[in-house]
């Protein structure tokens, strides 16, 4: 079997078994691509190069073997092959951090957050790092900064760290530990944040993928809000006078609208819109 036909067969499994798909992939054929090239030791970019190839008996037991595993766990394929891209940029990754989709990603890497910037900024914050993810991606945009990346979980900064070293960092990353911005040391220019945001009844309804992520990462109360709400209260005194606080909320537009109704906040295009991602200056804090 050529190795096109293997991955469409493959996708085909995927979509019968009634998987979720958006932890790096959004349909059964890319996600099935990802694993079937993992698992052959080939570049995820490879696939039109290698689409004819012939695969073994071995190659295609070895392949099948990936997908049942992902059949019957329901975690996501990056906790399965031990990496997830962001941004093009890879990043280690296991069931201590969640799979990082920050969309604050994409506007690090489009320079959307620049404009905001002071021409002397030099300090940036990575709340709720998880594995290290936006913090790495700050430190490559911005060569002059130095980035603390805090989490309150020890198990995902192990992770974090990682990834730091991964991409030799370490002289311009800090990891630290602690409870929200109990855990910083302040001021910065821009504090970068994409932290539990679930309400219960979402997180009531996520497929098993979600559910295989640490829940502390996640889950952010009734409303979604529990953990922003402490945030907003204790950043204006984090921040420089020019600094900036972007968040993400996810799909929790609504529920944030209604717990800050006089916010003067300003939302950030991005792949997915722009009610998933806000900025919010320490004047408008204040």
């Amino acid at each position: 079997m050529k190795l096109i036909a293997c991955i469409t067969s493959q996708a085909a499994r995927l979509d019968q078994a009634g998987l979720f798909f958006g932890h790096g992939t959004t349909n059964a054929f890319d996600e099935a691509a990802w694993l079937v090239l993992w698992r052959l030791g080939l570049p995820l970019d490879a696939l039109d190069e290698q689409a004819e190839r012939e695969l073994t008996e071995a190659e295609l037991a070895a392949v099948a073997a990936l997908v049942d595993e992902r059949i019957a766990t329901r975690k996501p394929a990056a906790y399965l092959t031990g990496e997830a891209w962001l941004q093009g940029v890879p990043f280690t990754v296991d069931e201590r951090a969640i799979v990082p989709r920050s969309f604050i990603a994409e506007l690090i890497a489009d320079a959307s957050i620049d404009p905001w910037l002071h021409p002397d900024s030099c300090r940036v914050l990575d709340l709720c790092t998880g594995n290290g993810s936006l913090a790495v991606l700050a430190a490559m945009a911005w060569p002059d900064v130095e980035v603390d990346a805090l989490d309150i979980d020890t198990n995902a900064l192990a992770v974090a760290k990682l990834n730091v070293e991964r991409h030799n960092l370490a002289l311009r990353i800090r990891l630290l530990q602690g409870d929200g911005l109990a855990g910083a040391q302040g001021p910065y220019d821009l504090i970068l944040c994409n932290p539990p945001y679930v309400n219960s009844t979402s997180m009531a309804a996520l497929p098993a993928e979600y559910r295989a992520e640490p829940e502390l990462a996640l889950a952010g109360g009734k409303d979604g809000m529990d953990f922003i709400r402490e945030l907003l209260r204790a950043v204006p005194a984090a921040l420089t006078d020019a600094g900036v606080l972007v968040l993400e909320i996810g799909n929790e537009r609504e529920h944030f609208e209604a717990a800050f109704p006089a916010l003067e906040t300003v939302w950030l295009e991005t792949s997915s819109g722009a009610d998933q991602v806000l900025l919010l200056t320490k004047e408008a804090l204040q």
